[in-house]
């Protein structure tokens, strides 16, 4: 019984449908056709519910009413119905992606960024560094990094971390491209990770025991912890000081040419 119940529970999660509309499916799905009347005998239902359970499965293509004397309903095949849903979900996603972008343009949002822009006036920049403990810590700062370039990255990793970071500037690419960031990833060469079709992202076979960002020239961050550290335990700093970055740039250019 309770395995039933939970059954039921994750198809309401997956399929998006409430109770009533997974009952009502999965007994037609059960059946093959029927109609309401014997589909409520079936799942539960109160009958005075069931002929609006199934008009909303009709519109959301769960169903397909049969025209008779009693009206039937068809089940549709699961698989057709799990692409339906999926393109549904990222039709709704992509909605919502355009609605956020167009927040920007807003007078609101423009209030807040003048906001920010005079708060941050009251803080020395050159001076910010902080540290940051633990490997997810780590890689969801480098991603917020990555998000703000304005002109220029450069991402040096070595082998054990190469495909990770191929898989965050995988998920970049389009925004590199949209703003005209141009990026540099070193890293050895790893046929796994793609590292020569990344969208946007100039790659260069490069052997290192280090692993750096550097964003713009004034951010930095450097990973400290050796090889085979705990990722709970591993470490990396940051700083935020346009001077000391830009030096550590030309250094690392110019080891380059050796």
């Amino acid at each position: 019984m309770h395995q039933e119940k939970q059954f039921l529970l994750d198809l309401r999660k997956h399929f998006r449908l409430n109770i009533y509309e997974v009952k009502i499916w999965t007994a037609l799905l059960s059946r093959g056709i029927a109609s309401a009347g014997e589909l409520s005998d079936i799942s539960g239902v109160p009958r005075s519910r069931c002929y609006d359970i199934l008009e909303s499965l009709e519109k959301k293509g769960f169903i397909i009413m049969n025209i008779g004397k009693p009206i039937k309903y068809l089940a549709v095949k699961p698989e057709v119905i799990l692409e339906r849903v999926k393109e549904n979900i990222e039709n709704e996603a992509s909605s919502i992606a355009t609605q956020i972008e167009s927040i920007k343009e807003t007078d609101e949002f423009k209030e807040l960024e003048l906001l920010h822009k005079t708060g941050i006036q009251h803080v020395d920049i050159a001076t910010i560094s902080k540290s940051i403990v633990g490997r997810t810590n780590i890689n969801s700062f480098i991603k917020e990094m990555v998000l703000r370039a304005k002109s220029k990255v450069f991402f040096v990793t070595n082998k054990e971390h190469t495909e990770k970071a191929a898989k965050i500037l995988k998920h970049f690419g389009a925004n590199f491209a949209k703003k005209e960031v141009k990026v540099k990833l070193y890293a050895p060469y790893s046929g796994s990770a793609n590292l020569r079709k990344l969208q946007n992202v100039e790659y260069f076979e490069y052997n290192s025991s280090s692993r750096f960002v550097i964003l713009d020239g004034k951010e930095l961050i450097f990973l400290l912890s050796n090889e085979g550290v705990s990722p709970e335990y591993e470490v990396a700093v940051w700083i935020n000081s346009p001077f000391f970055v830009n030096a550590i740039s030309i250094l690392f250019e110019a080891s380059l040419k050796k």
